[in-house]
């Protein structure tokens, strides 16, 4: 038997959210493919239920910045499930910003897809677990959100907020019986990441492997791999005058 029976992996067109299908359609759970491009989700589709040998994954096509149609697709796609126990936030985006680029535009992209788009969808998902007193919702965060970095100010912000809110939804809908994960990956090996020379990068397979153990385990925050708790508890006890200095 699956851990959990439906699924919604929202960002799962590549990266750690195609590995986070391919590992639960693997374990027998039915799986909903959102991101916004089709062709590669069509792609994900065939191949998750190919492996299968029956039909675990769905794939729908949703831009997670239009927000105004997330109410309808996600019971859409809960009908089309035939419930939910599960949903993973796996989208977002990090722009390349120059050391002394201040580009509003670019930042407002990024605060749409990796925070407003992340309330969107688990919003949604929070109400219908609260008042089903049962279900598990995952956001994937960053360590990047755990200190104010020079290189993206935007983009560490953003997992910031997202921390915040999902706390915030934690204290609100474990009184009900449902849970909520802030996952806290470290580099991951991803195409967000492509050409970047990043320390201690792992594949996106292991990633997912640990976010799901984490869920199963009922672990609220997870960094991810576990290695990155010690090493950021150090970093956020730098002074912040002398943190100023560091390009860390």
């Amino acid at each position: 038997m699956p851990h959990w029976k439906y699924a919604i992996v929202v960002g799962a067109s590549s990266g750690i959210g195609a590995a986070l299908a391919q590992a639960l359609t693997a374990d027998g759970t039915q799986v909903a493919l959102v991101a916004r491009r089709a062709d590669a989700l069509s792609l994900l589709e065939e191949k998750l239920n190919s492996s299968a040998g029956q039909v675990l994954a769905r794939s729908y096509s949703s831009d997670v910045t239009d927000i105004g149609t997330i109410p309808s697709l996600f019971a859409e796609i809960t009908q089309d499930l035939g419930g939910l126990d599960l949903i993973i936030y796996a989208a977002g985006t990090m722009p390349r910003i120059g050391p002394e680029e201040y580009d509003t535009e670019k930042d407002a992209g990024t605060i749409a897809a990796n925070f407003t788009g992340a309330v969107a969808w688990l919003n949604e998902a929070a109400s219908r677990f609260e008042k089903a007193g049962s279900g598990t919702i995952v956001g994937i965060s960053s360590v990047a959100g755990d200190r104010g970095r020079r290189g993206s100010p935007v983009y560490g912000a953003t997992k910031a907020a997202l921390n915040t809110y999902l706390e915030s939804l934690r204290n609100r809908i474990e009184r009900r019986g449902a849970f909520v994960v802030t996952v806290k990956p470290g580099p991951v090996d991803t195409p967000m990441t492509q050409g970047l020379k990043m320390p201690g990068m792992i594949s996106a397979e292991r990633a997912a492997a640990e976010i799901l153990l984490a869920a199963k385990d009922k672990v609220r925050v997870a960094y991810v791999p576990a290695k990155w708790k010690p090493i950021m508890a150090v970093i956020c006890a730098i002074p912040a005058p002398l943190f100023k200095w560091l390009n860390i």
